[in-house]
């Protein structure tokens, strides 16, 4: 009986034990998965770092580069557009002006009453116009034919009142964001489609003449004063309401910059200097890359197996199409190698581009003890539930990482626009303003982008240069903006004064 009793101690022992071995060999085996989950981590915050050393690297090279693009065609990654804006607004503009606003799947046309340096913009409206699926693909005459129509619809609903003086033509700012070759302010051919638009027969054409010969079939008489860009609409919106704007930069889905340069200090101009001096160059800055730029194996996979290798390197850095993606491939490598998410890696995680940035942003910006909204996120994006606090925690790491970079570089791309232009330091007895325009929803609604940004760069310039650059939010650049560089390229300049007491007679 004895005998019996022990061995089934002996055997209750080693059941014990046996168990026992099983939770430490499942917590080693935990542990060493959660350390490769933080060794990845912390191996991708080291290849994204930026300390100030580096980001005055990127900046010396973005300045070099835009001397670059400015001495010859193809002689940068940068191109540096010449965009043939020499005037823009000086705040004196007045009457009335419109603005088409063509850059994706719908298009906007919009009335904007301008009413100098007392009132501003007095008054706007506009129309919000759905292009069908079938125009996006089909002629260029039936694309032009159906935004002409729109555009006279527009003008038809007007009051009398609004109607020009006999013998003046109705005005236009166009905003075209499409590949364009510029060969005047108001000309510029099409390079090629993007956005899910391919009408053959557009490219090569004229834009411009497209458009103007689809008005003038339905007897609508309207010149397009300027094409243009979002960015150097921006500038001319930012301008208008300060005359110390001298660069502006989009940082939405995509990003670019432009800026205000001397002309005499571009030799592939071969122009007449114009009579201000200046001319607005669109950087295209999205493609500006250098040995500097903190590349890791995610940023270089994402380009890889992108529409365009090898291309607009700069924007997969620090765009808001691109940083939500970065923070799913580092996820995706945490579940591959670490099991980080469990046993199986969850299948949405292998799906490209399902994290988006707003929803980036908003696990960044989680405040609540349990960071309910990134569980939420993992839950409702991903289908990964029954995340832990300490996973949650990795997450908005991660997201601080990949927005910290974007942010810190956008800022060191500003401060090679201002190296180049001189503004980067503090002249004796010179204490100019420099005021650049930003938009965008990337820098508009992602605080912590948009905080970063800003402190990056007054840690770049130092107290004393930093109190003379200014960092503005400027809005509806593609819209307001265009319908401003057509009253500073108006071909009646010097007679606003009577038409807009005409308007304000009318509308009293």
């Amino acid at each position: 009986m004895g005998k019996v009793a022990v061995g089934a101690a002996v055997v209750c022992a080693a059941a014990v034990c046996a168990a026992a071995a099983l939770v430490v060999r499942h917590r080693m085996i935990n542990s060493r998965k959660w350390g490769r989950a933080i060794a990845i981590l912390k191996e991708f915050e080291e290849k994204c770092g930026t300390p100030i050393g580096k980001l005055r690297q990127v900046a010396d090279a973005m300045d070099v580069e835009m001397h670059a693009g400015l001495a010859s065609e193809g002689g940068s990654k940068l191109n540096m557009l010449i965009s043939y804006v020499d005037n823009l607004p000086t705040g004196d503009e007045e009457g009335l002006y419109y603005a088409l606003d063509l850059g994706g799947t719908n298009f906007r046309v919009l009335r904007v009453h301008l009413g100098g340096k007392e009132k501003g913009v007095i008054g706007q409206e506009f129309e919000e116009v759905s292009i069908p699926p079938h125009l996006m693909t089909g002629s260029s005459e039936g694309l032009f034919d159906f935004i002409a129509a729109a555009l006279a619809k527009f003008v038809g609903s007007e009051p009398e009142g609004f109607h020009p003086p006999p013998g003046r033509q109705r005005e236009l700012g166009f905003t075209f964001s499409f590949p364009v070759r510029q060969t005047s302010i108001s000309s510029g051919t099409l390079i090629k489609w993007t956005k899910g638009f391919n009408i053959e027969d557009t490219v090569g054409n004229d834009v411009v003449g497209e458009l103007t010969k689809s008005l003038e079939k339905i007897g609508l008489d309207m010149r397009v004063a300027a094409l243009v860009n979002d960015t150097i609409g921006t500038l001319a919106g930012g301008r208008f309401y300060n005359q110390d704007v001298i660069a502006a930069v989009i940082l939405g889905t995509g990003t670019n910059a432009a800026y205000v340069e001397r002309a005499h200090a571009i030799p592939k101009w071969h122009g007449l200097i114009p009579k201000s001096g200046d001319m607005v160059i669109n950087m295209e800055w999205g493609n500006f890359r250098s040995s500097h730029l903190p590349l890791t194996e995610y940023d270089q996979a994402l380009d890889v197996e992108s529409l365009n290798p090898g291309e607009q390197i700069f924007e997969k850095l620090i765009s808001g199409m691109y940083l939500g993606e970065i923070v799913r491939r580092v996820m995706l490598k945490m579940a591959e190698e670490a099991e980080f998410f469990g046993d199986t890696i969850p299948p949405k995680l292998k799906v490209p581009f399902i994290l988006r940035t707003p929803d980036m942003s908003a696990m960044h910006h989680d405040t609540t003890s349990d960071l309910k909204v990134v569980g939420n996120k993992m839950r409702d994006i991903l289908e990964i539930s029954n995340t832990s606090l300490k996973m949650r925690k990795i997450v908005v790491e991660l997201c601080d990482i990949v927005a910290t970079r974007g942010a810190r570089l956008a800022a060191a791309g500003i401060l090679g626009i201002l190296k180049k232009l001189g503004r980067d330091t503090v002249k004796v007895g010179e204490k100019q303003k420099s005021v650049i325009a930003l938009d965008g929803g990337l820098f508009e609604h992602y605080t912590k982008f948009r905080n970063c940004l800003e402190s990056t760069l007054k840690e770049l310039l130092g107290d004393e240069a930093a109190e003379t650059i200014v960092i503005e939010h400027a809005n509806d650049g593609s819209g307001i903006g265009a319908a401003l560089l057509a009253a500073s390229h108006s071909q009646y300049l010097g007679v606003e004064e009577s038409s807009n007491q005409h308007i304000e007679a009318a509308m009293s």
